[in-house]
């Protein structure tokens, strides 16, 4: 009978896994976004801040906790106290309502990525829509259907293949992969003419948007919630990644080296997309929009290499995609590893994945079919959007009447994860660590049983007793303010 969970097969295989979780989405579009809008170099200080003493602690935390129980996000917090189990099912929860959303994200990076090879051959792989394309596709719903199970598909294969033989191989190939792409993605926008104002947006400190209390709160919890997404924190990934990894490795060096990688990667992509949007005077939009609008029409703007250039940005779109749902999957799939051996049983890791990714499907059905609420082409999806069942009306979402948080079904599950649950979780953790686990006893030890010596320890408990549960706590505030206002 197999009981066997595996494990990292080297640390370098791990890191890439984790930096892949962490590396995602928001950082695409995320960041850059956010930096062109709240102050350039500015924001991307009190980002930097948030990294060090929020970021790192509360990862070097995750880490502890699950290599030290050798158990996933629910087993984890069980075994160091039976009564603190549903911190770790906060995290599973977050996993499924991020997956709502990631998975179609994912399928329409996918259509993009396709459509960008149909132009290199030739053909018009945008259904002569060009820049209406997206609003065009949120309607095409087999096609939002068809690409959603494809990238679910993506991921059944590599997380059916183990740590080692599936997550492990697929990232130490495709994150240094990512990596190269994005850095040729740069070195091409930068020679385009006009991409000097994008590095004038991105490097020029602004103080306005800090100048005044409210303004500085904004952009703090801006910053905050940025950073708190894109580490892949309170979601139970990286307790999940490191409940495989060996003793022998160094705990806090990989604890600096995941946030100091992902930071680095969203720094990229701004010196990608700011550049690239000011050369063919596109504006900075949020969200999905940047990603799915205004990014394709400024490689359409190109001319015949700017297809090319395009493919490579949206393949390196899906690798970020990619090793970022996986994460969500083994966290998953890793709590009902952990259940079955508990009870003496196999395994079974396919057969979990398989009904993981069923679930996944069917609850992310409502946002592959709702069109995004119809606020961006203003008609109504195939399924009502939440609001609707708030006796709002569509003419209300494109006035600006409508909650954030029921304004589409990929906001609804968006609100849920981001917005509560995910940093409640951490913020929980912060706390336990701080006044009842104690850094001394749970993460000292743990650190210090590779041999090497635990350095830090008065930051490291400040932070864990102080500091990360008040920044875990302006999350929390500003995301829901955000939301909910």
């Amino acid at each position: 009978m197999e009981h066997d969970r595996g494990s990292w097969g080297s640390n370098f295989g791990f890191l890439m896994a984790a930096v892949g979780s962490a590396v995602g989405l928001g950082n695409i579009w995320g960041f850059p976004y956010k930096m062109g809008s709240y102050g350039g170099f500015a924001f991307l200080v009190i980002y930097l801040l948030l990294v060090i003493f929020v970021g790192v602690v509360v990862m070097l935390g995750e880490l502890s906790i699950g290599r030290k129980t050798g158990l996933g996000a629910v087993g984890a917090y069980a075994k160091l106290g039976k009564k603190y189990k549903w911190i770790g099912l906060l995290g599973i929860l977050a996993a499924f309502c991020l997956l709502a959303f990631y998975n179609v994200l994912g399928g329409l990076v996918m259509h993009y990525m396709f459509g960008f090879i149909l132009q290199i051959l030739g053909v018009d792989g945008f259904a002569g829509q060009s820049g209406s394309f997206f609003g065009y596709i949120l309607h095409d719903y087999s096609g939002m259907v068809f690409f959603h199970v494809l990238f679910i598909v993506c991921n059944v294969v590599i997380v059916m293949g183990g740590i080692q033989g599936g997550i492990e191989k697929f990232c130490t190939v495709a994150m240094p992969a990512l990596f190269f792409m994005l850095l040729f993605v740069i070195i091409y926008v930068a020679f385009q003419p006009g991409a000097g104002q994008g590095y004038k947006d991105m490097l020029t400190p602004n103080f306005e948007p800090i100048s005044s209390f409210s303004g500085f709160l904004e952009v703090l919890s801006k910053a905050a919630g940025q950073m708190f997404f894109s580490l892949s924190l309170g979601m139970g990934a990286i307790i999940s990644y490191g409940s495989y990894l060996d003793k022998k490795e160094n705990l806090q060096k990989n604890a600096l080296i995941i946030p100091a990688c992902d930071t680095l990667i969203a720094v990229m992509a701004a010196c990608a997309v700011l550049p690239a949007c000011a050369a063919f005077g596109m504006e900075y939009n949020q969200g999905p929009g940047l990603l799915f609008n205004t990014m394709q029409n400024v490689f359409l703007s190109m001319g015949s290499f700017g297809s090319f250039v395009g493919f490579m940005f949206y393949f390196l779109v899906f690798i970020a995609a990619v090793t970022s749902s996986i994460s969500l999957f083994e966290a998953i799939v890793t709590w009902r590893i952990d259940a079955n051996r508990e009870k003496g049983k196999t395994s079974n890791r396919t057969k979990i994945m398989c009904v993981a990714a069923v679930l996944s499907l069917i609850v992310g059905l409502p946002v592959a079919l709702d069109a995004i609420g119809g606020g961006v082409t203003g008609v109504a999806g195939a399924v009502p959007a939440p609001y609707t069942f708030f006796g709002m009306s569509i003419d209300q979402l494109m006035a600006g009447e409508i909650p954030m948080f029921i304004d589409s079904w990929l906001d609804f599950f968006d609100v849920i994860s981001e917005g509560i649950l995910m940093p409640l979780g951490a913020l929980v953790m912060a706390l336990l660590i701080g006044w009842k686990w104690k850094t001394k006893d749970l993460i000292v030890p743990e650190c210090e049983a590779s041999g090497h010596k635990f350095w830090g320890y008065g930051f490291f408990n400040f932070c864990f007793k102080f500091v990360t549960p008040i920044g875990m706590a302006i999350v929390l505030i500003g995301q829901i303010m955000d939301f909910f206002l």
